[in-house]
């Protein structure tokens, strides 16, 4: 899959790559598959997740599924090139709670010849693009969107729609919070709120 990065290379090339989609969609799934791949080929990596995502651990970047793998976490995207020396793989779990500094920080990393992976919600629960998840599609080499299952009619999912009262933009939440659901059933749903309020 990424042996074009290889091809007549003197220097080690950097790619990004973007794990995206709803909640429950596998992202962080994925993200630990490819970072337990890279360890298993001798490979130095280095994880990090937002300070403020301590929903299943303080520490470990943990999916729905209950795998984990250990990260560091930081307060600020700042804080990742500080914290990495000669890595070559670079993962980041729930990018959407990072600044926009990350988008800079991930092509700066692939600029020093890292691989670096990114896993994070594309849209908020409002159905709009999710802080720096957008411009890191834009810059990366490569996207994987997944999705889940809507929990209304079965189809395919790819919006994350809060079931719990409250405007803010980041409200930390599991399955009690949040249900996946498909385009057709999130505009149902917006439309049924909006006739309510």
């Amino acid at each position: 899959m990424f042996l074009e990065n290889t091809i007549n290379s003197k220097k080690r090339n950097g790619w990004i790559e973007v794990i995206c989609g709803s909640m429950f969609s596998g992202k962080t799934e994925e993200l630990i598959r490819r970072l337990k791949r890279a360890k298993i080929a001798k490979q130095k990596v280095e994880i990090f997740k937002p300070e403020v995502d301590v929903r299943y651990d303080e520490e470990a970047v943990v999916s729905h599924d209950e795998n984990q793998i250990h990260s560091t976490p930081v307060p600020a995207s700042a804080n990742i090139p500080l914290l990495v020396n000669d890595e070559e793989v670079v993962g980041i779990d729930e990018a959407q709670f990072f600044d926009m500094e990350l988008i800079a920080v991930c092509n700066q990393l692939a600029d020093r010849g890292m691989r670096v992976i990114v896993a994070g919600l594309d849209m908020d629960f409002q159905g709009k693009p999710f802080g720096p998840i957008p411009g890191l599609m834009a810059t990366a080499e490569y996207i994987t969107k997944v999705h889940a299952i809507c929990v209304k009619c079965g189809n395919l999912a790819n919006h994350s729609h809060r079931i719990t009262a409250g405007k803010e933009l980041v409200l930390l939440g599991e399955s009690s919070a949040y249900e996946p659901l498909c385009r057709n059933c999130f505009s149902q749903a917006l439309e049924n709120e909006k006739n309510k309020g």
